[in-house]
């Protein structure tokens, strides 16, 4: 799962792998808010299944706590999200 920030639009898609990108545009954020996880969960949630919905939560819980920046890597329970700003 990757994050890719800089993007033009807002989207949650899957790569040429099958893996899923969240697309989003602004600047990277240093600190997750609770109200910034619960709209990435929400905008997931559109492409995302169950399991995979889970895990990412999880992963922006670990992500949250250990500060967003470009080069991020994060694993949880197999799952890994790394961020990267474009």
């Amino acid at each position: 799962m990757l994050f890719v920030h800089g993007g033009p639009a807002t989207a949650v898609v899957r790569g040429p792998a099958g893996e899923s990108v969240v697309l989003l545009s602004g600047e990277l954020p240093e600190v997750l808010t609770e109200r910034a996880v619960a709209e990435l969960v929400d905008l997931a949630a559109a492409i995302l299944d169950a399991d995979e919905l889970e895990l990412f939560h999880s992963c922006l819980e670990k992500l949250r706590g250990n500060g967003m920046r470009a080069g991020r890597r994060i694993e949880v329970d197999g799952a890994v999200l790394t961020v990267y700003e474009g």
